[in-house]
């Protein structure tokens, strides 16, 4: 990853270790020649410095698509443990990641090759038909947002594509169950085999369907 691209994914707000943001980018680089990228929550915009990094590394014209509604997931709301006083807007009272977002994309150097949109995760893929390389998960943790992004996306993962799961903890001693839970949901669905595993990321191909076909 280029030097200049790997400071700006370490100084970039979230909660990202280094090894498994260089997985991202890895498996972008990959991926990024077949289709479009895109990550269900992109928060303060580390991962998608990594993702994007992986694009403009690959160098054939792709695309990542940051979804998100940019109000904060349930643990980053006040009185939770990843909550940050600091990107409340002060004239709504709420969350909003978004111009941190922006600008983290932009000192990056990435506009060319990264779209934020802005919406539901659940609204969006509603209406969302284009087949993805690869998806990365990892959006809300709670149990109905976890389970509703895996069902909205996961079926327009192309045939030998990606899907990339973080915060995934077997051990809920380590953390939230959801993800975990849709991880062995992807597996159970038949429609993806699992291809690697780094800490809390889970990488899983799909060999079974084709975009739009249920995942189970």
């Amino acid at each position: 990853m280029d030097d200049g691209l790997l400071a700006h994914a370490r100084a970039a707000t979230g909660f990202m270790p280094d090894d498994e943001g260089l997985l991202l980018f890895r498996r972008g680089v990959e991926r990024a020649p077949h289709g479009p990228l895109l990550e269900v929550g992109s928060y303060c915009g580390k991962s998608a410095v990594y993702l994007g990094a992986a694009v403009r590394a690959a160098g054939a014209g792709g695309v990542l698509f940051g979804v998100d509604h940019h109000r904060g997931s349930e643990e980053n709301q006040a009185g939770w443990e990843h909550h940050d006083a600091s990107l409340v807007d002060p004239e709504v009272g709420l969350m909003d990641t978004l111009p941190r977002f922006r600008r983290t994309v932009h000192d990056a150097g990435l506009e060319d090759v990264v779209v934020a949109v802005v919406g539901e995760s659940r609204t969006v893929s509603a209406h969302w038909r284009t087949p993805l390389s690869l998806l990365f998960v990892d959006g809300g943790h709670g149990r109905e947002p976890a389970h509703a992004d895996y069902a909205g996306w996961a079926p327009w993962v192309m045939a030998d594509g990606l899907l990339v799961v973080h915060d995934v903890f077997p051990d809920p001693a380590d953390g939230g169950r959801p993800p975990y839970e849709v991880y062995l949901r992807a597996l159970a669905g038949g429609a993806f085999t699992e291809v690697e595993a780094l800490g809390s990321m889970r990488v899983l191909r799909r060999t079974a369907g084709s975009p739009g076909d249920p995942v189970g």
